[in-house]
């Protein structure tokens, strides 16, 4: 499975599921720590990905440690070696890809990938880890935050032996960026055609948008788009994006690709392919939030409505529901500044109670209406007195307040003005 992020969020919980529910159940299970060996948090984000795994998925996963083959000695290189050779389950994901590369390079790490794959097992890489497993890799530290000239650096070809000729570009519609374009693995549209330019012919660009998966089931003959956004094959202006739930046959997939890199396909910009239909898709979903920040804008305007409404039970469900979402997405190994949105939502959310608290969660109409009923008392003796200033006056009072009075044939009836 080839996944774009998101592979420790709850957005890819079913398809981590599914991989498993095609495998034995004594299946061992390993999580490659190379490519953030170089972090200070590494262990941190290896035990997220276990806790992940242990809670969410039912399944326990092991650690195959290579985190700088340099002062690694050799018995540690080959207890890695090993890890990778009898696990049925191989994952990485966030990292570097340049660091990790660079940590295999003196290891046989792409033979036994290759071997995985023709002999039988998964391997489920993301983010970092997946942009490894083409022809070629960005270099994407180096260009986004060193500002190195756009140039690609050799990848592990894992996937040329499954018969991909491929660049892999995760991230594909990234939108952290705000104000400049991060799409395609931070790149941007300008650097990504440059990249793009060095691609020898027959090598197209397999781009993967956030929290979405491709499952390539070799033995099925299978190829399906999980999670909640597409998958894009391109090169130049030759292009397909594959939308989530779609299924073909991986012979169809590669045909796809040999198009798309050979320019075979009329160059009408994006077309999407969603089951049977063919429908436009513009680009512009790289400006789509995260699901964890989509999240949070609901139940904050869930809140909102509950908070005017005086409904205390569902403001306190909505603060526990927020506080629950923002638990499962605790163990994502995507370091962003998300989950602290969400713990800063929560806090405003209960800050906001406190004047609520203090007054009661009486609805508004309910504590005005003794006040509201005896000056309606005193504009209907007015009128019954034939001083009409005097009952226009307290209408007009009451208007100025916030209160809409209507006279009706069934009587007075007022209410509080938005």
């Amino acid at each position: 499975m080839l996944m774009g992020s998101g592979e420790t969020s709850p957005t890819m919980v079913t398809a981590h599921r599914e991989i498993f529910r095609r495998l034995p159940k004594d299946a061992a299970a390993v999580i490659i720590d190379t490519p953030f060996g170089f972090q200070e948090n590494a262990d941190d984000i290896a035990g997220r990905a276990q806790e992940y795994f242990r809670n969410s998925i039912n399944v326990t996963l092991e650690v195959a440690t290579l985190r700088n083959s340099a002062t690694a000695t050799s018995i540690e290189v080959e207890k890695f070696a090993n890890a990778v050779r009898v696990a049925s389950y191989l994952f990485a994901g966030p990292g570097s890809p340049t660091y990790a590369l660079r940590q295999w390079a003196t290891t046989n790490t792409a033979h036994l990938l290759k071997e995985k794959l023709e002999q039988g097992g998964v391997v489920a890489f993301s983010s970092a880890a997946v942009s490894t497993l083409g022809r070629f890799t960005i270099p994407v530290y180096e260009i986004y935050k060193v500002g190195e000239d756009p140039a690609l650096k050799d990848g592990l070809d894992v996937l040329s032996s499954i018969g991909l000729d491929v660049l892999v570009v995760p991230h594909f519609n990234n939108a952290e960026g705000g104000n400049h374009d991060t799409r395609y693995c931070y790149m941007g549209e300008l650097r990504l055609r440059m990249l793009e330019a060095q691609l020898p012919d027959e090598t197209a660009i397999l781009g993967l948008d956030e929290h979405t998966g491709l499952i390539i089931d070799l033995n099925a003959d299978t190829v399906d788009v999980v999670g909640i956004g597409g998958v894009t094959l391109r090169k130049n202006e030759s292009r397909e994006v594959l939308l989530n739930g779609t299924s073909l046959s991986f012979k169809d997939l590669k045909e796809r690709l040999r198009k798309v890199a050979l320019g075979e396909l009329s160059p009408i910009g994006d077309f999407a392919i969603g089951g049977a239909e063919t429908t436009p898709r513009a680009e512009s979903s790289a400006l789509e939030r995260s699901p964890l920040l989509k999240s949070i804008e609901a139940y904050l305007a869930r809140f909102d409505e509950a908070l005017l409404g005086r409904d205390s039970s569902e403001c306190i469900a909505t603060i526990l529901d927020l506080d629950a979402e923002v638990v499962a997405w605790a163990a994502d190994t995507l370091q962003s500044d998300d989950l602290e949105k969400g713990r800063s939502t929560i806090r405003s959310m209960v800050t906001r109670l406190e004047p609520v608290l203090r007054e009661g969660f009486v609805p508004l109409r309910n504590r005005l209406a003794p006040f509201v009923e005896a000056l309606l008392e005193m504009r209907a003796a007015a009128r019954d007195e034939k001083r009409w200033g005097d009952a226009d006056m307290l209408r007009d009072r009451l208007d100025g307040l916030g209160v809409v009075v209507r006279d009706t044939p069934g009587g007075v009836e007022w209410h509080l003005s938005s």
